[in-house]
């Protein structure tokens, strides 16, 4: 009883919004039970929801950044020094913004005030990356390109500060036999922001946007398309920022079993990556390969389908432009496998059964990549990414829930920013290799994706040195 009285005072406690989580949902709450209780839909759409704004930044940027950096000018194998900036942001930042995140506790929040920061700065970027080319700096002028660099090196100082709030939050609200639905609602929505941002070029294109411009110059299909990826985003960050409300550091230590003042005496990073659990460098192992494919398939898709199907590398052609926005259409089929597949198969799967679903997610990711190697259909296109779909959507779900189910609680935050490196580093090492990689396959974007579906079978084979794979036994006296 007395801590149920304790819940009782504590509004701040509440999950999300106006929603209580007390004796009169007809359950047994945490507030009795001592632990994280199981959240009802809507909170869990609220938690989750803020992700389809993120991605709308990422997804424009990743199915966009090859053809503004080569439409201003930049040569086709120099594209993985603007492509190591991404990773870079990612790896500085996420690690430090868990750090301080975990120390943080407003009247906004824990995770939220980070939000309420990144998000204008990050829309205000997206506004100023596609006019690269649009300031009179000259087509491929070192001006520009520097522009351009240094835009995307502030988009993904923002972004992926919006991104860590949104991941950390699940480590901090919700239990483990919701984990999974948990991950992969975050991950649909990521993906339905994808679809939208993606998507938006191809649709000003067909309502007569204009999709090629002067030398040197973004199209204003791609620059509008970034306009309305910045609104959404702000939007949708107002919304979560609004709706969501998070534990107050008492109730949270008492749902995760921790010291309430744990919080204040948090440790040096390379400490806490010294007792990392072991979790952490078995899935790191798998994400190492992973990403690199990941990578390449980022950075040559839109060179390999002009190659293979418009039959140009010329980056100011028509075909190639065409090229681009179909590459968006197929970020679109991408985004939809992914959103199906993660409701109706992701989300409802056993915990117990992790291993086996990274197993089928990245092998369909590899064939994928290697089919796209092949094809010189635009349309038949459409089947490896429907794999690559299935494929994406995995890497984003199955390395979070086997690697999270080893933590408890303390230093949430600040271990979730390091776990984010298994994707950074990865990136920055298939950028730099690419230099190399690139001229081994004759200076051939299709080649490029067909290294980047080995190097996902590789990620398949050493799935098996993940041994810290079983979930935490569920704390919440109501569990499904």
């Amino acid at each position: 009883m007395q801590l149920f009285m304790k819940q009782q005072t504590a509004p701040a406690a509440n999950p999300v919004g106006d929603h209580k989580v007390t004796a009169a949902t007809g359950k047994k709450t945490a507030s009795l039970s001592n632990s994280l209780p199981n959240l009802p839909w809507k909170t869990l759409f609220a938690i989750t929801f803020g992700f389809c704004g993120v991605n709308m930044a990422f997804s424009l940027q990743s199915s966009q950044m090859s053809r503004i950096f080569q439409t201003i000018g930049a040569d086709p194998n120099s594209l993985g020094f603007f492509f190591i900036l991404p990773p870079l942001a990612g790896l500085l930042v996420q690690p430090l913004v868990g750090k301080y995140s975990d120390r943080t506790w407003n009247r906004f929040g824990r995770r939220m005030p980070y939000l309420l920061f990144s998000a204008p700065v990050a829309a205000l970027v997206m506004i100023l990356l596609p006019n690269a080319g649009s300031f009179g700096f000259g087509y491929g002028s070192m001006a520009a390109l520097l522009f351009g660099a240094i835009a995307i090196a502030f988009m993904d100082l923002s972004s992926n500060i919006c991104m860590q709030p949104f991941r950390m939050i699940i480590g901090d609200m919700v239990n483990e036999s919701q984990k999974d639905k948990a991950w992969s609602w975050q991950q649909a929505f990521s993906n339905l922001g994808g679809v939208l941002a993606t998507l938006l070029p191809f649709v000003l294109t067909f309502f007569g946007v204009a999709n090629v411009a002067k030398k040197g110059v973004v199209p204003l299909s791609v620059r509008l398309a970034f306009y309305i990826g910045a609104a959404i985003l702000l939007g949708i960050s107002a919304y979560t920022i609004h709706t969501v409300k998070e534990y107050d550091p008492e109730t949270f230590a008492m749902y995760h079993h921790i010291d309430p003042e744990s919080h204040k005496n948090t440790k040096p990073i390379w400490q806490l990556i010294k007792e990392a659990p072991k979790a952490l460098w078995e899935v790191a192992v798998v994400q190492m390969f992973a990403w690199i494919g990941i990578q390449y398939m980022w950075t040559y898709t839109t060179g390999a389908i002009a190659q293979n199907v418009w039959n140009t590398t010329n980056a100011t052609s028509a075909g190639y432009q065409a090229a681009g926005n179909w590459y968006g259409i197929l970020t679109f089929v991408q985004s939809m496998a992914a959103v199906l597949y993660g409701f109706l198969v992701l989300s409802h799967t056993n915990p117990f059964k992790r291993k086996f679903w990274y197993r089928f997610g990245i092998g369909s990711f590899a064939v994928g990549l290697i089919w796209v190697f092949f094809i010189h259909n635009q349309y038949l296109l459409i089947l490896p990414f429907i794999l690559i779909g299935i494929g994406f959507f995995t890497v984003h779900v199955e390395p979070f829930n086997i690697f999270t189910s080893s933590l408890d609680g303390s230093n949430e935050g600040s271990y979730i920013g390091i776990f984010n490196g298994t994707i950074c580093l990865p990136q920055i090492i298939a950028s730099v290799a690419s230099f190399f990689v690139f001229k081994l396959v004759g200076k051939s974007m299709p080649g490029m994706m067909l290294v980047a579906g080995i190097s996902m079978l590789i990620a398949v084979l050493t799935i098996s040195v993940i041994k810290q794979d079983k979930p935490q036994k569920d704390l919440s006296d109501d569990a499904a």
